[in-house]
C-alpha cells in the first residue's frame, strides 16, 4: 500500500500538469463554445454575440454558438453562466444590466465582482428616446409638457437597464410621472411601433431603422453630445438636463476561475474583431462606439460601474418589480 502512494501522487500531479496546457493550448476542442446571451432575439446584446461567434469560429477553426436565456433584466443569463464550469466553454454576454442588477434586485442570483471573470468591453450605444408619430410632441420640452397633462406610457428595454434608469432621472429632474413598461429589447421598439406605449427609450440598433422608416419619431439622445447616426437629434443635456451621459454598454464574461490563457486569448480575438472593416462598418450603422480595453481595464470598468449604478438606482427609487 505504501509503495503505490508515491505512484498515485506523480500521476495526479501529471494529471494537473497535463490538464493546464490543454486548457489554453487545445481549446476549443471537441464541443461547442456557448454564448449564453442575456437577452432574447433581436436585441443589441444578441446582434453583438452572433456577430463575435461567426468572426471567432473562422479565428479558431471551432464551433461558437448564440443561446439565447433572457429573463429577469438578464439574471437568468448571469445566473446560469455563474454556475458553469470555468473552462470557457461558458461565456456570458450581457449588457450594463450585469452591473446594474445586484443592486435593482432584492436577489440578482450573482454577485457582478465576486462571480465572473471580465473577458473583453463590447461596443457602447446612447440611449434613445422616442415616440410613436402620432404622440403630439415633436421634441423633449413638448414631450415633457405633455406628460404634465396626460398619463403617459414608456417602453424600455427591461428593468434596471440603463434605458430604465435614464427615463427615470428624467423624471425625477422633470418633476413628471411616466409608466414604465418594461419590455425585451427587441420587443420595447415594436411596442411603441404599434402604439402599445406612445413613448419608448431603447438603445440605439433595433431603433434607428423604424425611425429612418417614419415609424418613430426620435426625441433625444441620452448621451452628452449628438449621435453620428442621428445627428439631427439632440441630446437631453441640451434641453438643460445636466449630467446626463448615459450609454448601453456590453461585455463578454466567464465564470470566476476560468483559466487566465483562455481570457487573455479571448480579450485579443474580441478586440481584433472590432478592427475588422466589416465589422466596423455594421457597429456604425447600428450606432455601437468601440474603445479597445485590455482584460485588467474591462474589469477595473465593471468595478466602478457596479457602485455607479447602484447610486442612481437608490436615487430614483427604481426597483425590480
Amino acid at each position: 500500500m505504501h509503495e503505490s502512494r508515491p505512484w498515485m501522487a506523480v500521476l495526479a500531479l501529471a494529471s494537473v500538469c497535463l490538464a493546464a496546457p490543454v486548457g489554453a493550448q487545445d481549446w476549443p476542442a471537441g464541443k461547442p463554445v456557448r454564448f449564453v446571451v442575456a437577452h432574447g432575439p433581436g436585441s443589441s446584446t444578441d446582434i453583438l454575440a452572433r456577430i463575435v461567434a461567426d468572426k471567432l469560429g473562422r479565428l479558431e477553426a471551432g464551433s461558437f454558438v448564440a443561446e439565447n436565456k433572457p429573463g429577469a433584466g438578464g439574471n437568468i443569463a448571469s445566473t446560469f453562466v455563474k454556475r458553469a464550469p470555468a473552462d470557457g466553454y461558458t461565456i456570458l454576454v450581457n449588457s450594463v444590466s450585469f452591473a446594474v442588477n445586484p443592486s435593482l434586485y432584492a436577489n440578482a442570483g450573482y454577485d457582478a465582482i465576486a462571480d465572473f471573470v471580465p473577458v473583453a468591453l463590447g461596443p457602447r450605444t446612447p440611449n434613445l428616446i422616442a415616440v410613436n408619430p402620432a404622440t403630439p410632441a415633436a421634441s423633449l420640452p413638448e414631450l415633457v409638457e405633455l406628460a404634465r397633462k396626460t398619463r403617459l406610457n414608456y417602453a424600455s428595454s427591461g428593468i434596471g437597464t440603463t434605458t430604465h434608469l435614464s427615463v427615470e432621472r428624467l423624471k425625477t429632474a422633470a418633476k413628471i410621472d411616466i409608466v414604465h413598461v418594461p419590455y425585451q429589447p427587441a420587443q420595447a421598439v415594436n411596442a411603441v411601433v404599434a402604439g402599445e406605449t406612445q413613448m419608448s427609450s431603447t438603445s440605439m440598433p433595433p431603433a434607428v431603422p423604424q425611425v429612418q422608416a417614419g415609424k418613430l419619431r426620435a426625441i433625444a439622445v441620452t448621451s452628452a453630445a449628438r449621435s453620428p447616426l442621428l445627428p439631427d437629434v439632440p441630446s437631453v443635456t441640451e434641453f438643460g438636463y445636466k449630467e446626463f451621459d448615459d450609454y448601453t454598454w456590453f461585455g463578454f464574461f466567464m465564470p470566476v476561475g476560468a483559466p487566465p490563457a483562455l481570457v487573455e486569448r479571448l480579450n485579443a480575438h474580441i478586440n481584433r474583431i472590432f478592427e475588422m472593416a466589416d465589422v466596423k462598418e455594421t457597429f456604425e450603422k447600428l450606432g455601437f462606439e468601440t474603445k479597445r480595453a485590455s482584460a485588467a481595464e474591462f474589469s477595473a470598468f465593471v468595478r466602478a460601474e457596479v457602485p455607479k449604478w447602484a447610486a442612481v438606482v437608490k436615487s430614483s427609487g427604481a426597483k425590480a418589480e
